[in-house]
């Protein structure tokens, strides 16, 4: 059996049901929204971010928990879609989870409606509902999730990131919306202020340790759904490229960075970028600082009261940092 099946042993019955309404909430009057979100729904990923919701609600409660909580969920998806469909115009991509992204099939004008239709339903979703708590939780991880792009964008043209904004960037753009999952799941059941600001912080680890690993599959061998060195083609100044240029002399600096800075690179150009940060130590450091960041989500978790067994929930972070895409 796949791991992430395994994982969702316990919330089995609650994923059929939240697919069920998560595919209803995207229903339109409009035939081509319908067609596109329906191709949106047979190529769906591994869902995780539901997953958190319902394992982390799971186990702040006495394991059984209400509408509330698949609307939460349903929310987390809508805008999760939306921003992988933003997310794709935004870096030009033609794929998506090995098929053909949205904008490649619909051009981009539609695609940007579709995102923003999605969003919409999102939103909706909760204040339709009068769920403002969980509404601003999602809302807060969009207005981050922005900010995080749009500091990556400035910081590819300028190529000047330090560690410290590099953190800053992932902890906006990816760690924020898991972040909102595991609150939304342990809010849509009722909890403490204390509970609720430890259950978010552990998302946030979580989400931390999760993109160090995205940018370590740049580095590696596997067919992982994106190529291999498209963060050094799109200029994405990753931790392991980051540490290789801190601890690299000034001569080996310019002139990696020389080759990050041209827009033409060759596939020598990407093989002696890999090369270099892998000769420098740049992806056992970054691996570090994962293992950092999931042992905080872990002490994280077991300060957690909770109501239920933990060991799904361990097992989805273990996850998170072993997955091989």
């Amino acid at each position: 059996m796949k791991i992430v099946e395994e994982i969702k042993k316990p919330i089995q019955k609650e994923m059929e049901l939240f697919e069920e309404k998560f595919k209803d909430s995207m229903i339109s009057k409009v035939p081509l929204l319908n067609r596109i979100t329906y191709y949106i729904v047979r190529r769906k990923g591994k869902q995780m971010r539901p997953m958190f919701v319902f394992l982390v609600a799971k186990m702040v409660s006495d394991g059984g928990f209400d509408q509330r909580t698949y609307r939460g969920a349903s929310v987390v998806e809508l805008i999760h879609t939306a921003t992988l469909v933003h997310d794709d115009i935004v870096d030009d991509s033609n794929r998506r989870r090995g098929f053909f992204s949205i904008n490649a099939l619909w051009k981009n004008k539609i695609a940007v409606l579709v995102g923003d239709y999605l969003l919409s339903k999102g939103l909706l979703l909760s204040i339709d509902n009068e769920d403002f708590d969980l509404l601003k939780l999602i809302s807060i991880a969009v207005r981050e999730m922005s900010e995080g792009e749009l500091l990556q964008i400035e910081k590819a043209r300028k190529l000047d990131i330090t560690e410290e904004v590099y953190f800053d960037i992932i902890t906006k753009k990816t760690a924020s919306l898991l972040a909102s999952c595991c609150g939304i799941g342990a809010n849509s059941t009722g909890v403490s202020e204390e509970v609720l600001v430890a259950v978010i912080a552990m998302g946030e680890a979580v989400g931390i340790a999760f993109q160090i690993k995205d940018d370590l599959f740049d580095y590696g061998d596997n067919k992982i759904g994106k190529p291999t060195g498209i963060d050094i083609i799109e200029k994405k100044m990753t931790l392991p490229l980051i540490y290789a240029l801190n601890v690299a002399d000034k001569g080996e600096r310019r002139k990696i960075i020389k080759i990050i800075k041209n827009s033409k690179k060759s596939k020598a150009d990407i093989q002696e970028v890999i090369q270099f940060v892998k000769a420098k130590g740049g992806i056992e450091y970054a691996q570090t600082r994962m293992l950092e960041y999931k042992k905080k989500a872990e002490d994280l978790l077991n300060s957690i009261p909770t109501e239920s067994s933990t060991e799904y929930l361990k097992a989805l972070i273990d996850y998170v940092i072993e997955r091989k895409k």
